[in-house]
C-alpha cells in the first residue's frame, strides 16, 4: 500500500517557504504515516515589483495562483500568510487560521537612526503598505514616505544600499526568519494598528477533501483564529483592500474578553476614523460587525470611496 501524500504549494520567498516548511513539519509530526511535500510557486505578486499592490490587483495576487493549483490538483492545501488572503476566498475552499501567531507588530529598521522620531524631516521611509503610509503621514507629516516593493531580502537590500534612511516592515517575517537583530524598534499598536490577519498563518484546501478537515484543525489555534475572524470581519464589511487604508487588531483579555481596535483612513493621513469594541471571545465576527458599523455610522464609506477614486 502507497504511503499517502499532500502537497502544500507555497509560494517561493524565503518567508514564505519558511511558513511552508514550518506547517509541514506540524503536520508530519501528528500524522507521520502520510508524507507531506511542498510545491514551490512564483506568483504574480511576486513578479510585478515595479507598482504597488492597489494598483495591480491588490494582495490577491499571492493567492490566487495557489488556489488555481490545488483547483488542477497538482496541490492539496495551501499556506498563506493570512494579511494577504482576500476577505472573500472562493466558495469551494475552506480557510482555517493557525497559531499561535506572532508578533502582530510593524518594525521599524534603519541603519542610522534609532526610531522614526530621531528621523530628520525629509528623510526617506519605504513602505509597500497604505495602512502604514496613512499612520506615518498622520504622526510624522516632515518624512518623506516612499513605496517599497519585493520581497524581505529585497527591501532589506535596498535599505543597506542607502535608497532609504528606514523602512517598515511586518515584525512577524523578520522574526520567523531570525532577522530580529535588523529591528531598531517595534512599533506599539498605539502608533501603527497592524493590518488584518498581520503575523497569523491560514490553510486554505478544497471544502471537500475528505481528511484534511479534520487533519488541520488539529492546527488551529482558538484564540488567534477569534481575533483574526474579529478583523477579517471588519475588512470584508468595509470592503477593505491594498487601495484602502484599514487597520484592525483583536486581543484576547482577561477571561473571555476580545478587545477589537479598527481604523479607516485617507493616505495623506489627514483623515483617520477609529473605533473600538469588546464582545466574547466566542463571537469574533459579531464584534467585527460592531466595529465596522461604528466606522460606518462616522462616515467610512464616503472616505473609502474617496480613496478609490
Amino acid at each position: 500500500m502507497s504511503t499517502p501524500e499532500i502537497i502544500i504549494a507555497t509560494r517561493e520567498s524565503r518567508l514564505a517557504l519558511w511558513q511552508a516548511k514550518h506547517i509541514q513539519q506540524q503536520m508530519a509530526g501528528l500524522y507521520p504515516l502520510v508524507r507531506f511535500s511542498l510545491l514551490g510557486m512564483t506568483t504574480t505578486g511576486d513578479q510585478i515589483l515595479d507598482r504597488t499592490l492597489a494598483a495591480v490587483g491588490g494582495k490577491g495576487l499571492f493567492v490566487k495562483e495557489l488556489e488555481v493549483a490545488i483547483q488542477d490538483g497538482r496541490a492539496h492545501m495551501a499556506v498563506h500568510s493570512m494579511k494577504d488572503v482576500p476577505m472573500e476566498p472562493p466558495p469551494e475552499f475552506s480557510l482555517r487560521i493557525v497559531g499561535p501567531r506572532e508578533d502582530p507588530r510593524d518594525a521599524f529598521l534603519s541603519n542610522s537612526y534609532h526610531s522614526l522620531s530621531d528621523l530628520p524631516a525629509g528623510a526617506r521611509v519605504g513602505t509597500a503598505s497604505l495602512r502604514r503610509e496613512c499612520q506615518l503621514r498622520a504622526r510624522y507629516p516632515h518624512l518623506d514616505i516612499q513605496p517599497l516593493r519585493g520581497n524581505l531580502d529585497t527591501r532589506l537590500r535596498k535599505l543597506d544600499e542607502g535608497h532609504y534612511q528606514a523602512i517598515i516592515l511586518a515584525a512577524a517575517g523578520l522574526k520567523r526568519l531570525g532577522l530580529t537583530n535588523r529591528i531598531r524598534t517595534l512599533i506599539e499598536v498605539t502608533d501603527s494598528l497592524p493590518a488584518v490577519g498581520q503575523g497569523a498563518l491560514g490553510l486554505e484546501y478544497l471544502a471537500t477533501h475528505p481528511e484534511l478537515p479534520e487533519w488541520v484543525s488539529a492546527l488551529v489555534d482558538p484564540d488567534t483564529e477569534s481575533c483574526v475572524l474579529a478583523e477579517r470581519t471588519v475588512s470584508r464589511r468595509l470592503a477593505g483592500s491594498c487601495d484602502v487604508p484599514l487597520g484592525a487588531y483583536a486581543q484576547i483579555e482577561q477571561g473571555d474578553t476580545l478587545y477589537l481596535q479598527a481604523f479607516v483612513g485617507t493616505p495623506d493621513g489627514q483623515r483617520i476614523m477609529r473605533a473600538t469594541a469588546r464582545g466574547h471571545r466566542n463571537q469574533p465576527g459579531e464584534l467585527g460587525e460592531v466595529v465596522a458599523q461604528d466606522l460606518l455610522d462616522q462616515g467610512a464609506a464616503e472616505l473609502l470611496a474617496h480613496c478609490r477614486r
